[in-house]
């Protein structure tokens, strides 16, 4: 049997890593849960794994999954619920910032509409 490259190759590093990590967070995960985390991955990084498909890159070697693995083990666990709070703050942040921006655009058309008044009769 020939040896995944491409994205094979990602979803199968995906699956280990995925493995080291609930066990880093003690977490018992169904096969159906781990299918959904795969999906949620390949979902955000589409793009990415199509190149990769497209460049025919070799599966990672298992010494380097495994100082991927050791990266995880070092994890402190203050870091990894720091980084599962940042997401509803990043999309909470995010909304305000649109909804800031749009304020903004409204008031300098109101500005521009302003400054474009016709004043020959007086302004009114």
């Amino acid at each position: 049997m020939s040896e995944p490259n491409g994205q094979e190759a990602l979803l199968s590093a995906f699956d280990r890593l995925f493995e080291r990590a609930a066990s880093k967070l003690h977490l018992e995960c169904t096969s159906d849960e781990l299918a959904e985390a795969k999906r949620h991955f390949v979902e955000r990084y589409q793009d990415a794994l199509r190149l990769v498909d497209q460049a025919d890159l070799p599966a990672i070697p298992d010494p380097v999954l495994a100082r991927m693995e050791e990266a995880i083990d070092q994890l402190p666990a203050a870091y990894i619920a720091a980084q599962v709070a940042t997401g509803p703050l990043a999309l909470y942040v995010q909304e305000a910032m649109r909804q800031v921006a749009v304020r903004a655009a409204e008031r300098r058309m109101v500005e521009h509409l302003a400054n474009r008044a016709d004043d020959r009769y007086g302004g009114h």
